[in-house]
């Protein structure tokens, strides 16, 4: 099982340098704490600690992974096709009353733990394990998640096993193979 390091946010992107990516982050208020590439996927970490900030037009780290992939930074893109970009989180699921609703902001304390964003959109995002995943907005990977029985009317493996993927990895590592993120370092 693949996991990320506890109390981290990631940010996988395709599309922009190891320098550029740290610059943008940087530039926000977001210094990175780790960085590299690796199979076509710039990637960068930030320690989630109490709280992740923002910088003053108020991004948070879970937005400017979102945002980097949008017009705002098109300039800075290294490739011609749409930036891509992959958040990932460690950080508890949110447990405020919003937090449960996938169409309403988290709080800033708990983003969504998996962001799928191109084209300065989000277009996919939902918490990881314990049947979160069924709270989801977008349609990607509901093929993989279907058929892995995290989501979908047959659930068999919840039903035998009641701990079934209640930490995530199964879905982390669905992830993973889906977008062919880079495994070491960062993910362990």
């Amino acid at each position: 099982m693949i996991r990320l390091p506890p109390s981290t946010y990631a940010t996988f992107c395709k599309g922009m340098s190891l320098p550029t990516l740290s610059a943008v982050f940087a530039e926000a208020g977001h210094p990175v704490s780790a960085g590299g590439r690796s199979s076509g996927w710039t990637w960068v970490t930030h320690d989630a600690g109490p709280g992740p900030g923002s910088d003053p037009d108020g991004f948070s780290v879970v937005a400017l992974a979102t945002y980097v992939t949008g017009f705002r930074y098109a300039d800075r893109a290294d490739l011609s096709e749409p930036v891509e970009t992959v958040f990932l989180a460690s950080t508890p699921a949110c447990a405020c009353a919003h937090g449960q609703n996938y169409m309403v902001p988290h709080c800033d304390a708990h983003p969504f733990q998996f962001v799928h964003s191109r084209g300065g959109f989000e277009q996919t995002y939902f918490n990881m394990g314990g049947r979160r995943e069924s709270r989801r907005s977008g349609d990607l990977l509901v093929r993989e998640l279907l058929d892995a029985g995290i989501v979908g009317r047959d659930t068999p493996a919840y039903e035998a096993d009641p701990g079934f993927n209640a930490d995530g990895a199964l879905t982390l590592r669905i992830i993973a193979d889906h977008f062919r993120l880079p495994s070491p370092p960062l993910l362990v």
